[in-house]
């Protein structure tokens, strides 16, 4: 049997990390075709149409239905994908979405975006009465007043109006449905992943207020309000979208990273490595943790195993027998055997030459060593000689 998902995009490399975008009400995921290929750059990103939206089957929700089981359709995406944490990104229903995980599903999650959206949508009767006129006359009456409600005077997307006189009556009065149900407000204090909210200045379905609510309410939250833009920022103001979004993504990274580098190098040499920190080497330090371990120790292409046998190898390919000594301790940690880090040297003898082999077995004869004789894996040692202050944790490995 085929299990029906969402319809669904996806751009980006397959290893890079996953970002998962979700529309508002009567949009399909074109409403991210200005933000989602520049996202894409960095992380691989999967925009996703509401059922009875764009490609999504109409059939996947009905009467009734809840926000609780638009995530839960989302959720049935990521794991079709391969996916078990992402950073999300939501506007207006989608956004929804996102606090909803973010509170029942906070282990899916790395990092959350809420975009005119709200922790309520105003009460059920709005939406029950849109409910209502829709099963009656269909969607044209709503899509006559698409414009106002989605942008400011002026402006419109008219793909985005043909989507919503596209779509399946019975699917969006369902998402109605859901909208009229959906308060969260009490459990926004729960909420711990990092959180960026975005507010349209002239939004008048869900104002800044709503988002600065949210934002109060969330420890440690982020809010960025846009002039000039209404409902729909993605589509209407898509620069000022995506400067947000970068600066709040490249920050998770940075989270995602320190912890890689804490768990592969240990508290005491990162630790160390942030005290020797200037000015003049801050965005350095920034890059390491972001690009090196945020994102290529995060990949889980490889394994960590397999990525200190490389590192090791390149270590010693290129003589930096001081980074080498922390990466046999990294080694260690990352579960490789006296024996499978010998083989490795032992690899190197044959493509990186034998006075590199040499030198580096010296280095991780003395580390191995110290293991056992001391019964310690501090890979910040002050007092070990194969780390010399100044030099691990300055660098692109450390």
């Amino acid at each position: 049997m085929t299990v029906k998902l969402l319809n669904h995009r996806t751009e980006g490399s397959a290893t890079a990390p996953p970002l998962l975008l979700g529309p508002s009400l009567g949009t399909s995921y074109a409403l991210w075709d200005k933000v989602a290929p520049e996202l894409s750059v960095t992380h691989r990103v999967v925009r996703w149409d509401l059922p009875g939206h764009g490609g999504s089957p109409a059939g996947l929700i009905g009467p009734g239905a809840t926000v609780a089981d638009l995530a839960a359709l989302v959720l049935e995406l990521a794991d079709s994908l391969g996916i078990e944490r992402c950073s999300y990104a939501g506007v207006s229903l989608g956004g929804a979405v996102g606090l909803h995980l973010a509170v029942h599903h906070p282990e899916r999650l790395s990092s959350l975006a809420v975009i005119c959206s709200s922790a309520h949508f105003n009460g059920s009767k709005p939406w029950e009465e849109r409910a209502e006129l829709v099963r009656r006359e269909g969607l044209a009456p709503i899509a006559a007043t698409a414009d106002t409600r989605w942008f400011t005077a002026g402006f419109t997307v008219p793909e985005l109006v043909e989507d919503l006189r596209g779509a399946d009556a019975e699917a969006y009065a369902a998402c109605c449905d859901a909208l009229a149900a959906f308060d969260i407000r009490d459990r926004l204090a729960s909420i711990t992943v990092p959180t960026l909210l975005i507010a349209g200045r002239e939004d008048p379905a869900t104002p800044p207020a709503h988002l600065r609510e949210i934002a109060d309410a969330v420890q440690g939250a982020a809010l960025v309000e846009i002039p000039g833009a209404s409902h729909l920022a993605p589509a209407q103001c898509p620069e000022a979208v995506l400067t947000a979004l970068r600066a709040h993504l490249s920050a998770g990274g940075a989270r995602r990273g320190m912890e890689v580098r804490r768990q592969v190098l240990g508290d005491e040499h990162v630790d160390r490595a942030q005290a020797r920190q200037s000015p003049f080497t801050a965005r350095f330090q920034d890059f390491i943790s972001r690009y090196a371990w945020g994102e290529i120790w995060t990949d889980t292409t490889l394994t960590r195993r397999e990525r200190s046998m490389i590192t090791l190898t390149a270590l010693v390919a290129h003589g930096h027998y001081d980074e080498l000594a922390m990466h046999v301790r990294a080694a260690r940690r990352n579960g490789l055997t006296p024996e499978e880090i010998g083989a490795v040297l032992l690899q190197t003898a044959v493509y990186c030459g034998v006075p590199a082999a040499n030198s580096a077995f010296a280095v991780a004869q003395r580390i191995l060593a110290e293991e056992i004789t001391d019964n310690r894996n501090n890979p910040d040692n002050p007092d070990n000689p194969d780390n010399p202050a100044g030099t691990e944790g300055d660098s692109p490995s450390g």
